[in-house]
């Protein structure tokens, strides 16, 4: 299965400080989609690796229709990038706006939790070798991203002794 769609009803329940749904909430269906779409496309379960870019750029209000698509943008040996959109809707109104985007990397594991090989995905389209061409730039980005990090940890480590995140 190369493509999820989910729809949620944003409920009460579901509202932030602000009168909004709380983005902790768009988060997790997020994950669900991505892991529904993952999960299809591998036949095994699979962890989330890393979220990157999400971008909330327009607020979801309470009573809208929520519908997140997630489909496969680029596998690797193990790994999927899921690119996933969230559009929202009035129950009264018939126009979807895009509300939030991301790209998740999700990785196929076996019953003893090791990764495990994956089928690949080949872009059959021009939209779809754009979506191949987008993730492949955010996995290049994200690699720089990470060396960052680890450089900043380590110097962190050494200015203050031990581990930083254990104070």
């Amino acid at each position: 299965m190369r493509e999820v769609i989910l729809c949620f009803l944003a409920e009460p329940t579901d509202v932030n400080f602000g009168g909004k749904v709380h983005g902790g909430n768009l988060m997790r269906w997020i994950d669900q989609a991505g892991y529904a779409c993952a999960s299809g496309w591998s036949g095994s379960y699979c962890v989330t690796a890393c979220v990157g870019g999400i971008a909330f750029e327009k607020p979801v209000a309470i009573g809208d229709l929520v519908e997140v698509r997630a489909r496969i943008a680029l596998t690797g040996n193990t790994s999927m990038h899921i690119a996933v959109d969230v559009f929202s809707r009035g129950l009264r109104n018939a126009d979807w706006k895009r509300t939030t985007h991301c790209l998740i990397v999700f990785v196929a594991v076996d019953e003893t939790g090791r990764p495990r090989a994956i089928p690949a995905w080949l872009p059959a389209t021009d939209e779809d070798r754009l979506l191949a061409d987008y993730a492949r730039e955010m996995k290049a980005q994200s690699a720089r991203v990470e060396a960052e990090r680890t450089r900043w940890l380590a110097s962190m480590q050494a200015v203050m002794g031990g581990d930083p995140d254990c104070r």
